[in-house]
């Protein structure tokens, strides 16, 4: 996935509203970008923390520019834009990136399925084999090493495993699809102290055939792209995980 625009840098000042971050530039100007994510955005939203962005040049736009990247540490880096992800997954898919989810003539995007009105971000579907469903996460939260999802309590996202594993039952494959887009996550785990009744149920639905994927995203100046799969630890922690 390439940017749409270079990327250009500041420093964050705030960020409010949920989709507002004030920043100021390299070169000095205070600007206002949007902020492509509805999550908690914890670790990745520090005051005076490196920020890219790119400006789209569009009048119409009542914020021309998007806020994609952060730095959250010397040397990790990670995307705040939750929107990267399904695009990040399905680009893989097609060029045959994921030797698991390879084999299907079709990709199709935010398909209706389920009892709870829903939509899955991608549908791989080829006549010689079952139907795959695939719920794509963005994962940025790291703490003590690890990444953690959700970053807040998603009741949404429970929601979304319940449907994966209804596929289950009818006989299709479903796939849970942790998109790690932090460079200093090297493994995935429920977020047991955030979200308890989330990490529960994804061991559980995993327990019932739901596949558990976590690929990590690499950066350029250009853009980005999966590179390498990383472990999933589904079991609760023993203690809180270090900050």
């Amino acid at each position: 996935m390439k940017w749409p625009k270079p990327l250009q840098q500041g420093r964050l000042i705030k960020r409010y509203k949920r989709f507002l971050a004030d920043i100021v530039t390299d070169d000095g100007r205070l600007l206002t970008l949007h902020c492509a994510n509805t999550g908690s955005m914890r670790n990745c939203g520090e005051e005076g923390s490196k920020v890219w962005f790119w400006d789209s040049e569009d009048p119409r736009r009542k914020l021309p520019c998007t806020w994609e990247l952060v730095e959250t540490a010397p040397g990790e880096v990670a995307c705040i834009n939750t929107q990267r992800a399904n695009r990040l997954v399905e680009e893989a898919v097609i060029a045959g990136d994921i030797p698991t989810l390879s084999g299907y003539r079709q990709v199709r995007r935010e398909v209706k399925y389920g009892h709870e009105n829903s939509r899955i971000d991608l549908l791989l579907q080829d006549g010689a084999q079952a139907d795959c469903f695939i719920e794509v996460k963005s994962v940025t939260l790291k703490e003590g090493g690890l990444g953690y999802f959700p970053d807040a309590v998603s009741v949404r996202a429970s929601k979304h495993l319940r449907e994966l594993a209804a596929m289950v039952e009818e006989g299709k494959r479903a796939v849970i699809f942790f998109c790690v887009c932090h460079s200093g996550i090297d493994s995935v785990t429920p977020a047991w102290h955030i979200d308890p009744d989330y990490a529960r149920l994804l061991l559980e639905v995993a327990e019932q055939g739901v596949e558990v994927l976590a690929w990590q995203v690499a950066f350029s100046e250009e853009g980005m792209q999966l590179h390498k799969e990383l472990p999933v630890l589904l079991m609760a922690p023993i203690s809180r995980p270090a900050r």
